[in-house]
């Protein structure tokens, strides 16, 4: 972990790795217990140019079809785009902050300066990921955070959302449904069935909080769009914040997506709190 930048102050404690821009580390030192979930890949990383899955990994953007870039990690889709994979420069560094930019170009119109910002202020890390567009021709982009929280058997999760889409085939999604199902309704705290989940939610309030026995974690962001997945018999939850629902490519209207010219900029911020006094929950 000689490559890593760690950032700390009197609460959290945190180890950015510039490959892939993403997160080995995310430890409370008021309860000295780690927040989010590694072993040995990422804690957490930046989805980008576009988020999770496309059908068919092509869409069409203005006439003309974009046949999306070969991920070495999957074998049909761009999964969750190329940040994540990638070397990220150091732009700069400090004790409880750090600028990583990444410039990336694809035959298919992809071109993109993009710039992650972790930094810590109290118990609060914010992360800010920013996109200019630098093709001459306009380019339709998206935005995430996937990050792996620690989730025990004593974990619950709460958060609001108006609806879903139900896993398809290759993990991409079936059509929106309005009423969610008790199983994968989580307005109320609870730790919910243990099985595989990988759900799309819409009208997300932009708040998601987890309560352990240690501590209550809040996920924060300002997007209607959450993605939850989770393993059977792994201690982990993962709650993406997204700037549009999976697929969005093939919707009407291709929802949260945006076209950028040369130059235009889309970003794309997430909070995570971590309470100051231990919880008894």
């Amino acid at each position: 972990m000689t490559d890593s930048l760690l950032l700390q102050n009197a609460h959290l404690r945190l180890s950015v790795n510039p490959q892939g821009g993403g997160l080995r580390e995310l430890f409370s030192l008021t309860h000295s217990t780690p927040v989010l979930w590694d072993q040995g890949d990422s804690a957490l990383f930046p989805m980008l140019p576009l988020a999770n899955r496309v059908a068919g990994n092509r869409f069409s953007f203005r006439g003309q079809e974009i046949a999306l870039p070969h991920s070495p990690v999957d074998d049909e889709f761009f999964l969750h785009g190329n940040g994540w994979l990638e070397r990220w420069s150091v732009e700069s560094v400090s004790d409880t902050e750090c600028l990583l930019l990444l410039r990336s170009q694809h035959p298919c119109g992809f071109d993109y300066l993009a710039g992650l910002r972790y930094g810590l202020r109290e118990n609060v890390l914010r992360a800010e990921l920013t996109l200019t567009h630098l093709g001459e021709n306009p380019m339709l982009y998206g935005l995430g955070f996937h990050p792996w929280f620690v989730f025990d058997e004593g974990s619950r999760v709460q958060f609001s959302a108006s609806g879903y889409w139900p896993e398809g085939e290759k993990h991409l999604p079936l059509a929106w449904q309005g009423e969610i199902p008790p199983a994968i309704d989580f307005s109320d705290a609870k730790h919910g069935e243990s099985g595989w989940l990988n759900v799309g939610y819409s009208g997300w309030n932009g708040v998601a909080q987890i309560q352990r026995d240690v501590m209550t974690v809040t996920l924060s962001s300002q997007t209607p769009w959450l993605m939850l997945f989770r393993m059977s018999g792994e201690s982990f939850l993962c709650l993406e914040p997204q700037s549009h629902p999976v697929n969005a490519h093939h919707q009407a209207g291709q929802p949260g997506l945006v076209a950028l010219g040369r130059g235009d900029s889309t970003r794309l911020a997430m909070e995570i709190a971590v309470d100051t006094a231990i919880s008894s929950c």
